[in-house]
């Protein structure tokens, strides 16, 4: 076994802290990677308070890991050693039903085995990107450029990757009206997307001081939704509105902002579920609709499309020593837009 370190909950009411533990040795169609960062994904945090469902303890958080590869097993053809290489939410699947043979391996009917708060196919806890190491099977690997800054790179593999799909999914581009609603790790990349892939972009938001960020993002508008005015004035106008907030809000008022056909897409998690009344679909056929991430060869795409277009995250670097913190303000929104752990902290 690989002796590795990081940082775990033992349980759903204590804080992170260091954590000794061992990963599986490098088998023939492994790669183990070094890892140099991670981004904190406000899922982490949900996950180690048991706010979705009962946690598999300890566990390492971390599902957006970016490093360079130290390992390949022997019959490994896409990596070799020193590639920069990321590892997303999941890092396994049956790889045999239908949506795996699709490239939709996040819809596995079998189930994926996710990056950390999980059991791996062989019955043992998989421990996520607060650590040092990792090893993942090459098929769940990807390829990371050097063009891009590499730990803005790192929320790419989830905060890209979940407003990315839903956005390619639904073909939306020139000529549609967007609006994305919140403006934190998931919103600002939805906005950077909408606009690179050709939409008129709206952010959506309670505070108004977030107009600025907003535009600078490349928003081509912002409408504070606390203004009855200024709902007023965008009932009924978007072709699509990228719901990204994990808080409770009003599903019905914001359903009545889409134009007919209109399509609200869910990506944001909530822990209580969310309440629409059947008229709020009925006027205008609208529909709500839910996205996880996306499967392997589209997150490739992402990042290749990323790389082309030149789109990272907008992060704070962290050490991971103030992890605790940084979920704190997180939850007060005080990060723009996604926080990363600087690896090398954890120490030799």
């Amino acid at each position: 076994m690989i002796q590795a370190k990081g940082y775990a909950a033992q349980d759903a009411e204590t804080d992170l802290a260091a954590w000794s533990f061992e990963r599986r040795e490098v088998g023939p169609h492994d790669v183990q990677l070094e890892i140099l960062y991670c981004g904190v994904c406000h899922s982490d945090l949900h996950q180690i308070k048991n706010d979705w469902f009962p946690g598999v303890f300890p566990m390492v958080p971390g599902h957006e890991i970016v490093g360079r590869v130290i390992k390949v097993g022997d019959h490994v053809k896409k990596f070799k050693n020193d590639d920069l290489a990321g590892v997303g939410c999941m890092v396994d699947s049956c790889q045999t039903c239908e949506n795996c043979k699709e490239g939709l391996e996040q819809y596995c009917l079998e189930g994926s085995t996710q990056t950390y708060n999980n059991k791996g196919r062989d019955g043992v806890p998989t421990y996520g990107g607060y650590s040092n190491t990792i090893v993942v099977r090459e098929e769940f690997v990807l390829h990371i450029s050097d063009k891009l800054p590499l730990a803005a790179t790192a929320p790419l593999l989830c905060a890209g990757i979940t407003t990315y799909s839903p956005l390619r999914h639904w073909k939306v581009g020139k000529g549609h009206k967007l609006a994305v609603l919140g403006l934190g790790g998931l919103g600002h990349m939805g906005v950077k997307f909408g606009v690179a892939f050709g939409a008129e972009v709206t952010v959506l938001s309670t505070s108004a001081s977030k107009e600025e960020a907003a535009r600078a993002l490349g928003a081509h508008n912002f409408v504070v939704t606390s203004d009855p005015a200024q709902l007023d004035a965008v009932r009924g106008s978007f072709d699509f509105i990228l719901d990204t907030v994990s808080a409770e809000h009003d599903m019905n008022m914001y359903l009545s902002l889409l134009r007919t056909n209109g399509v609200h897409m869910c990506v944001g998690v909530p822990s209580e579920p969310y309440s629409i009344h059947p008229f709020s679909l009925l006027g205008g056929r609208k529909s709500v609709a839910g996205s996880g991430i996306g499967g392997i060869p589209e997150t490739q795409e992402m990042l290749d499309f990323c790389a082309e277009h030149n789109i990272v995250s907008d992060i704070e670097m962290i050490d991971i020593k103030d992890i605790t913190a940084s979920y704190a303000r997180m939850l007060k929104g005080d990060v723009r837009y996604r926080f990363v752990i600087d690896m090398a902290t954890l120490g030799g």
